[in-house]
């Protein structure tokens, strides 16, 4: 992807990143994919909160990278991942941005699940 300027959250697209205290885990069937005590949750502007799983917390083994990329101007490239047991493959079910901008640079090491593809539990 071309570079393209960052740019910063603020009061017109707040992104507020904190810990989620309790234990995330993501299922697909009967299938653990991740479970964590260390997720973070994002809030972005007026979207639904999601859960960023280090990757130590999750069984990369189960996923395979695809070529699919996207951009957020807040969080830069996002580089995707498909899950290919558990039924249909699941295309770029899961992204992580590797490389985020500083402003969200904690969330580098990390991966987010699409909800209507996978169960999250948080307890």
């Amino acid at each position: 992807m071309l570079d393209k300027p960052a740019k910063i959250p603020g009061p017109d697209h707040p992104i507020v990143i904190a810990p989620n205290p309790g234990r995330v885990v993501v299922r697909l069937g009967d299938i653990v994919v991740a479970d964590s005590r260390h997720a973070l949750t994002l809030r972005e502007a007026s979207y639904p909160a999601v859960q960023y799983i280090p990757r130590a917390d999750v069984d990369m083994a189960r996923l395979q990278r695809t070529d699919h990329a996207t951009y957020c101007p807040y969080k830069g490239n996002a580089s995707y991942f498909s899950m290919t047991e558990g039924g249909p493959r699941l295309e770029n079910a899961v992204w992580s941005y590797e490389a985020p901008y500083d402003a969200v640079a904690v969330i580098r090491d990390h991966l987010a699940f699409y909800p209507d593809r996978f169960v999250i539990t948080d307890a």
